[in-house]
């Protein structure tokens, strides 16, 4: 992929040139909109059917989440399937300083909304229960927190992130209800499709539960999002397509896709440090994901493409870039193959 790596590499130089500077931000800037006979809708002028474009069509403004703590843990930490958690896994990568699990869920939104509403000019909310499985407790506790989070001033939608083995039919029935009052997401884990995988990172589960969990889910009625990684170092390129496309098997609302981190305080960390494997490189990671894109249903939304750590855990890698950058990186590429999510999807 020539065109995209020379890319990256101007943009890693220090720029001497002026004229070279606007030029290329001249060309990751352009965001004309999609047209042809043949070619999808542009989705915010974006070549993939973005989650923003999907907030904005939904609730006809800007919406952004709010991430809580509600205290859980993982059957692979407490000891029910396995200890330690996921290999990979250090959850201060995604908790929010301002918050901790001792803080209340009323006081945990009282922290965050007025920060979201001074930094991103905001007044509704989506709910994210975020850190650890977010359906492993006992029934009432879950209703309890839901509805702390539910009832919270201007907030319109409650998203779980848990795993396919921490739901019951009596948590997707209470989950219904609330779904008549905002929109309820459920998030699963799935990491990826591949049982020997999952048995390598610890998982504690296989990807039948996965499927079942996501068919009973679907069959309440409540929205169900999905995470994969891209990236483990005992699955082939080809293999992380496959766990790239079951988005469309599955019948998923959402997916999220992130490449894989090596953060500090992490069994895998621990295991890079000792004997370091290859992790892609960012022109290599937005070729895999823009072949996996124009595969996928356009009716898909994409939550994320990329993740990020904090900097003071992220081992590797480090690719230089900041979100933004990543994402113009990804239009860039999907503009120069002339193709958009779902060009190549078979029904």
């Amino acid at each position: 992929m020539l065109f995209l790596a020379d890319v990256i590499k101007v943009l890693r130089l220090k720029r001497h040139s002026t004229f070279m500077e606007n030029r290329l931000n001249t060309i990751m800037n352009a965001n004309s909109p999609i047209e042809g006979k043949n070619q999808a809708k542009s989705w915010l002028n974006r070549r993939y059917h973005n989650y923003s474009y999907y907030l904005q069509k939904t609730y006809g403004e800007k919406i952004r989440k709010v991430s809580l703590h509600g205290g859980f843990t993982c059957p692979n930490r407490d000891g029910s399937k396995g200890f330690g958690g996921c290999i990979y896994c250090n959850n201060d990568s995604f908790v929010p300083h301002y918050i901790n699990e001792a803080m209340s869920i009323p006081a945990q939104m009282e922290v965050s909304i007025p920060f979201m509403q001074e930094r991103y000019n905001v007044q509704k909310y989506i709910a994210y229960f975020q850190a650890y499985s977010n359906t492993y407790s006992e029934l009432e506790n879950l209703k309890q927190l839901y509805q702390e989070a539910v009832n919270y001033p201007n907030v319109v939608g409650l998203d779980i992130g848990t795993r396919s083995d921490c739901v019951d039919e009596a948590l997707l029935e209470f989950l219904a209800t609330l779904n008549e009052r905002v929109q309820v997401t459920l998030e699963y884990g799935i990491e990826s499709i591949h049982d020997q995988s999952l048995k390598w990172m610890n998982r504690g589960h296989n990807y039948e539960s996965v499927i079942k969990a996501v068919e009973l889910t679907k069959q309440y009625g409540i929205k169900v999002a999905g995470h994969i990684i891209l990236g483990f170092p005992v699955e082939t390129r080809e293999m992380m397509f496959q766990t790239g496309l079951a988005a469309n098997n599955l019948g998923l609302d959402f997916l999220k896709i992130h490449q894989l981190h090596i953060v500090k305080r992490t069994v895998l960390a621990s295991r890079y440090e000792r004997d370091s494997f290859p992790l892609f490189k960012a022109d290599e990671y937005i070729e895999l994901v823009a072949d996996i894109l124009e595969r996928l249903n356009p009716d898909i939304v994409i939550q994320r493409l990329f993740g990020d750590a904090p900097d003071d855990i992220l081992i590797a890698p480090r690719w230089g870039y900041n979100i933004p950058k990543l994402v113009h990186l990804m239009d860039l590429e999907l503009k120069h193959r002339e193709t958009w999510q779902g060009k190549l999807f078979l029904s």
